[in-house]
């Protein structure tokens, strides 16, 4: 199973797509069992053993020749969303879902570009990084924070971030579509 992150579609009146569409979209490109999560841009689907970054360059095209939309995509295994949802370092300090951020790296590479904020103080909020994600405590919100502002100026495009909420929703549908081996 792979995971699809679509950045920013469905925020606002800008890049409106149905969650039908995108499901569609995805049968077309030859996956299967398309799942799609609240209307956000999260897709749960089969790809065999095509790699993440091709499946994400795919999904990319297809939604900009089909749908007329440009978004950029973020494409894990399950094995690696798994892998984001174990490491989070900032579980013990976040105590509401909503305001803990997970801002999914599109290269695993680009978590250099972010040790530098690694390594400064952002209290009352916090920074962990982790193999694939960097996990923000944002106990203002996002909007509110100095931290996600800096995040967004360091990996711009190469991000998409979601909520830990929906990082469990979407772990939980993964386990849910899980095939027994």
């Amino acid at each position: 199973m792979h995971v699809a992150l679509i950045r920013g579609i469905n925020v606002g009146k800008a890049k409106r797509v149905a969650m039908a569409d995108l499901r569609a979209l995805l049968v077309e490109l030859g996956y299967g069992e398309p799942r799609t999560l609240l209307n956000s841009g999260n897709v749960v689907f089969e790809a065999g053993r095509e790699s993440s970054r091709k499946v994400a360059a795919r999904v990319e095209e297809g939604m900009a020749a089909r749908l007329e939309v440009a978004a950029r995509a973020t494409v894990l295994t399950a094995a690696d969303f798994a892998t984001v949802v174990e490491e989070n370092p900032l579980g013990g300090v976040a105590d509401n879902p909503s305001r803990l951020l997970v801002a999914f790296l599109s290269e695993p590479k680009d978590r250099v570009r972010l040790q530098p904020l690694a390594r400064q103080a952002w209290k009352p909020e916090a920074l962990g990084l982790g193999s694939r994600a960097a996990y923000l405590w944002c106990p203002a919100g996002m909007l509110e924070s100095p931290l996600a502002e800096a995040v967004g100026r360091v990996l711009g495009e190469a991000t998409t971030t979601r909520n830990w909420a929906t990082v469990t929703k979407i772990r939980a549908l993964l386990q849910g579509l899980a095939r027994p081996t």
